[in-house]
């Protein structure tokens, strides 16, 4: 098994968060220790601490090791939007070697590593590189998130097609259903599963009661969706 994947999903809110916590869970109930990185937030709240994403805490909070948060996310932004953007009203510009050694720290004290993007594949970083450019870096396979919703076949398709094109290895991925009335789901899932490289690790159903923004997910009940061993 790899030392790390990269999380990607099909878009924002398609469920990266939710599936980085279940392949953890689902890890560590192999024995492994495992810990995460959130590289880049955009949409963090003020604390006595100072700025912390909700992702971010959650993978601390399912992380078998505990590690500083300025270490599993160390660019932060308040503002919910595009991280350049947030990077530039702050006069920061995002930069991928910190965040190179960073993970490279990180792997030397964990079995896995599970880095979670931010956005989608090709969100923008600073003027000349994107995630993906982050994730080529990392040199890590990756596991796409697709959201069931309308146009997730195109978007999954393109993000394939693209995870290819930068020379890694779209090594798995995960159907989410960020809400509960897709038409033609059965029918698009097939579609999917006969187009998409690589294994199709499992289905997370629509969970209503994940809906409430303070509702903090459970690794292990998404886990029992998951199969790892086809990763």
């Amino acid at each position: 098994m790899a030392k790390g994947f990269f999380i990607t999903g099909t878009d924002t809110d398609v469920g990266k968060t939710t599936i980085a916590l279940g392949l953890m869970a689902a890890l560590q109930q192999q024995g492994l220790r495992v810990v995460a990185m959130k590289p880049v937030s955009a949409g963090c709240t003020k604390t006595a601490a100072g700025l912390r994403n909700s992702d971010a805490v959650q993978l601390m909070q399912q992380a078998s090791l505990a590690l500083p948060y300025d270490v599993v996310n160390p660019y932060a932004f308040e503002a919910a939007i595009a991280p350049h953007i947030a990077a530039a009203q702050n006069n920061i510009v995002l930069h991928i070697e910190p965040l190179c050694r960073t993970y490279e720290k990180m792997a030397a004290q964990a079995d896995v590593v599970i880095v979670e993007g931010a956005g989608g594949w090709q969100v923008p970083l600073n003027e000349n590189e994107t995630m993906a450019d982050l994730a080529a870096a990392l040199r890590l396979p990756v596991i796409n998130v697709v959201g069931l919703r309308l146009g997730c076949l195109n978007h999954a398709l393109l993000t394939a097609e693209s995870i290819a094109a930068h020379g890694l290895q779209h090594t798995a991925w995960v159907g989410n259903m960020p809400c509960a009335d897709m038409v033609c789901v059965t029918e698009n899932i097939m579609t999917l599963k006969q187009r998409l490289p690589g294994n199709c690790l499992g289905i997370v159903p629509f969970d209503s009661s994940l809906s409430h923004p303070q509702q903090a997910l459970s690794g292990k009940n998404i886990a029992r969706h998951l199969d790892i061993s086809l990763m």
